[in-house]
């Protein structure tokens, strides 16, 4: 019975509290070129496509936000690998992704440095074909994303940096370097 009482109290007042996590929300949209990179390679093969994303950003301090992201990436081989040589290897990703990401950033005034981490799924089909590897996968697999880069403007509205997706079901990273910009939501 003391129990329930406490959880009930609990209940209660948590009810009552209007704390107020987020402190601004925005859209972020990205777009970028993409490319696509195996872990094993005998080549040194980067094949290269076309990146889009967008952000829910939920912005908790000056210095951290949170982002749930939905975006699309398609790279393809081009038959040569780094060095502009003909080649049979290749890392091709299709694939919609959508995951959730942290983003730290140093509150610095016009252009702050950030970095920022987190998991997702990728929803597509994925190749890579090494002298070490050979894996031809559509379907579902896990990802962990990975960002760094630089928010520069006024009030930090625009970005330019690297994203990366490290796929180890595939033995693959697929990332981008990308512009972004961000769109502020009124509450």
């Amino acid at each position: 019975m003391k129990k329930n009482l406490i959880l009930f109290a609990v209940l209660l007042m948590s009810s009552f509290a209007k704390a107020q996590f987020i402190k601004e929300k925005s859209i972020n949209i990205q777009i970028g070129y993409g490319m696509t990179v195996p872990y094993y390679s005998a080549d040194e093969i980067i094949d290269s496509g076309f990146f889009l994303q967008g952000e829910y950003v939920l912005k908790a301090a000056s210095w951290v936000e949170f982002r749930p992201y939905a975006g699309l990436i398609v790279t393809n081989s081009n038959g040569k690998d780094f060095n502009d040589n003909p080649t049979d290897e290749k890392a091709e990703t299709k694939a919609f992704q959508m995951g959730g990401k942290a983003r730290v950033r140093a509150p610095i005034p016009w252009v702050a440095p950030y970095i920022e981490i987190g998991i997702g799924t990728s929803i597509g089909k994925f190749e890579t074909s090494t002298a070490y590897t050979n894996i031809h996968k559509s379907g579902i697999i896990y990802h962990i994303p990975f960002a760094f880069g630089l928010e520069f403007g006024r009030d930090h509205n625009f970005d330019l940096g690297f994203t990366y997706f490290f796929q180890q079901t595939v033995e693959q990273y697929s990332g981008a370097f990308a512009f972004g910009i961000s769109i502020p939501l009124k509450s």
